[in-house]
């Protein structure tokens, strides 16, 4: 799937999370000085801006479908070869890089595990190969979940994202091993972010960013309106603290 909201909208949905979970992703994906990594699905940088502060930009690749993110990569990490291209056909040669990591992606690729044996071709030998998604299943404690727990009071056949792949616990391992990656190792990704009222944490919601922004398109103003309410009362008092988990997968090309 691609966003074509743009990289502002995409920072002001997203990265209040996705930038957050960099840092933990990275040191789960044991990125250290020296490595060459790639970052597939990259977005507009928020762990490609993790990984450049770790290792140098010379060291550090990216890749997305999307055209506007690709150009916000390169605008705010000069020297990053960030490139125009889907996991499933990534334009690198085999055995580049030390390690390939994806962060909120896999659920996204056209077909995960062809995105997966491809980050793995372009990965050394023994080399990481990693990748992250939110808690999408119902009860989970993704990012988006209280969301579409409140779509799902009000309209019970709307899918959420928890059909999408890698989104449950076991997941991504489950894919890892269907794409032929090794030593497969998972886990979660857990970390805390605080919202000062219920409208800063409302209104990104509105701007029109993926599977939420395809759905809250398609509602009507009073469709809007109870939506927005049926998410407020499921929020405590602002300000309020989310716990955000993500799952994690890491295995060896």
């Amino acid at each position: 799937m691609s966003f074509f909201s743009g990289a502002d909208a995409y920072d002001r949905f997203m990265g209040r999370y996705s930038v957050e979970l960099a840092p933990l992703f990275a040191d789960f994906s044991g990125v250290e000085p020296g490595l060459r990594v790639v970052d597939v699905g990259c977005g507009p940088g928020a762990l490609t801006t993790e990984l450049v502060s770790r290792l140098g930009a010379e060291l550090v690749a990216a890749a997305d479908p999307t055209e506007p993110f690709v150009e916000a990569v390169r605008e705010r990490n000069p020297g990053v070869d960030a490139r125009l291209a889907p996991a499933e056909n990534l334009p690198f040669d085999s055995d580049e890089f030390d390690s390939a990591l994806a962060q909120l992606v896999v659920h996204f690729m056209t077909d995960p595990v062809a995105g997966l044996r491809e980050m793995g071709r372009v990965t050394r030998q023994g080399g990481l190969v990693t990748a992250c998604v939110w808690d999408h299943a119902p009860g989970g404690s993704g990012p988006l979940s209280l969301f579409w727990e409140a779509t799902h009071q009000l309209d019970p056949g709307s899918r959420g994202e928890s059909y999408m792949a890698g989104t449950g616990e076991g997941d991504l391992a489950a894919l890892f091993a269907e794409a032929g990656i090794s030593s497969v190792e998972d886990g979660a990704l857990t970390f805390e972010v605080e919202h000062a009222s219920f409208e800063e944490w409302w209104e990104p919601y509105t701007l029109g960013v993926g599977p939420v922004g395809v759905y809250v398109d398609g509602l009507d103003e009073a469709g809007v309106e109870r939506l927005r309410e049926a998410c407020r009362a499921l929020l405590p008092p602002a300000p309020f603290t989310l716990s955000i988990r993500a799952w994690a997968a890491r295995g060896r090309a």
